[in-house]
């Protein structure tokens, strides 16, 4: 059973909405939970473990601290943090500067997955360039849930995604303020796509964009969510499946367009991308 403790300064400025979701919206949609607005006492103080939930809060301004999977973050005025909560954890305002919060708890659908992806590339507190963003979004959750309408959970479920499509891309946003890295990333890009079928080998990319290998392996990947090897992968996959759709030329053919040197290999990439044989695909698709 989730085991939770309370202990706050009385009638802090609190402003919460608490949701039950519909069965409609456990089986289908991500949904509220609770969100609020606080202004904290200086002993507001939580302590959960085993609660279904995950919570995303803004702090606003103010100070406090979090405790979460053994560690303890410091929080203050333009910090953000993001956990699961089902693990232990803990937190309280500073008794000296109380902080103010927006914050949400949800779940649903995919919520634990995309809180594992969350979790691949930043730490349960971040700072984000600004918190404008999160502010509105969280603020329009509020508006849209003080009263119920018949498409408030669905509209919800909506900008609940808005808010993970955000925190998964936190560190795209804050690295747009590097435009020289960004300008480079996308010429690299640019010319893997151009030339997607020919042999694109790490070592001539690093040399004709004047950048380290293991620099641009770490970074493309951190701005495109996939290796470079996978993109190429990924458009010669694409291209057969055009080739397949609306030409006659054989598998072996279409191997050799698409930039693979080995027919099996091929059909062995096509199968892992596809779940079928490149013949199977041709059939199911063939107009």
């Amino acid at each position: 059973m989730p085991q939770q403790s309370f202990a706050q300064a009385p009638n802090p400025l609190d402003s919460r909405i608490m949701k039950t979701p519909s069965a409609v919206a456990r089986r289908a949609f991500f949904y509220l939970q609770e969100c609020g607005h606080l202004k904290a006492g200086e002993n507001h103080h939580t302590s959960r473990q085993n609660l279904q939930s995950f919570l995303f809060a803004v702090v606003l301004n103010g100070k406090g601290s979090l405790t979460y999977e053994g560690r303890q973050f410091q929080l203050e005025g333009g910090d953000c943090f993001f956990i699961d909560c089902r693990a232990a954890h803990s937190y309280q305002s500073d008794a000296q500067d109380p902080w103010e919060l927006l914050w949400i708890h949800f779940n649903g659908c995919t919520s634990e997955e995309y809180y594992k992806l969350f979790t691949a590339q930043l730490q349960p507190v971040f700072h984000p360039v600004s918190t404008v963003k999160f502010v509105s979004l969280l603020q329009e959750i509020m508006r849209l849930n003080a009263e119920t309408y018949a498409d408030t959970e669905v509209l919800t479920s909506g900008l609940i995604v808005n808010l993970l499509t955000m925190l998964l891309t936190v560190n795209s946003i804050a690295e747009e303020n590097d435009t020289a890295l960004q300008a480079k990333l996308k010429t690299v890009l640019a010319h893997i796509d151009a030339n997607f079928t020919g042999e694109i080998r790490l070592d001539d990319l690093a040399k004709r964009f004047d950048i380290s290998k293991y620099y641009l392996t770490r970074e493309f990947k951190r701005a495109y969510g996939e290796t470079i090897f996978q993109h190429i992968i990924a458009l010669r996959i694409n291209y057969a499946k055009r080739l397949l759709r609306f030409t006659d030329k054989s598998v072996e053919e279409i191997s050799a367009l698409c930039g693979f040197n080995d027919q099996s290999y091929f059909s062995k990439q096509f199968k892992k991308a596809e779940n079928v044989t490149c013949l199977a695909f041709r059939r199911r698709w063939r107009d």
